[in-house]
């Protein structure tokens, strides 16, 4: 979204120079080009989950999205699971901490989970789990050698309200 504005403020800047219809369609034509070219998802407001896709967190591991698992019964009523992979959090090879991913969990349920649900018109569930791990596993089962960290958050008024496990 931010390139696109960035485009249109450059477009719409030329249309001073130039004027009269040739100037205009010239503007027009560079607008219809930029738009036909520019990829859905930089035009939806809502950030991209698909598998694989990397995401930016304040602590500068690459994290990338897995997937949703929707409608579990937790403690707190329907809860869906927002998993990411996060290999920098392992055990053994790892350098992000704990205490450094809980921000970074903060982050993807407020910049990431909550906006794709709100664009998408779902109805809120009583808690948006936070996953995160070291490597895929499956959902369900058990996998001792895998690092896996987890926050709940309440989504209220547009917001996740951390409320811990």
């Amino acid at each position: 979204m931010e390139k696109t504005r960035q485009y249109s403020a450059v477009i719409m800047g030329d249309a001073d120079r130039h004027r009269g219809l040739i100037g205009l369609t010239k503007v027009m034509a560079c607008a219809v080009a930029l738009v036909l070219s520019a990829p859905v998802s930089g035009l939806a407001s809502s950030p991209v989950l698909e598998a694989g896709t990397l995401i930016q967190v304040p602590s500068g591991q690459e994290v990338t999205f897995l997937d949703v698992i929707e409608g579990e019964e937790g403690a707190a009523g329907t809860a869906i699971r927002f998993r990411f992979l996060a290999p920098r959090i392992a055990r053994e090879k790892g350098d992000v901490e704990f205490m450094q991913a809980e921000e970074d969990m903060a982050v993807l349920c407020q910049d990431y989970a909550l906006p794709h649900m709100m664009d998408i018109g779902a109805d809120m569930p009583a808690q948006i789990i936070i996953v995160l791990s070291d490597r895929a596993v499956e959902f369900g089962v058990a996998d001792p050698d895998a690092t896996q960290f987890f926050e709940a958050y309440r989504p209220e008024d547009g917001m996740c309200i951390w409320e811990g496990f």
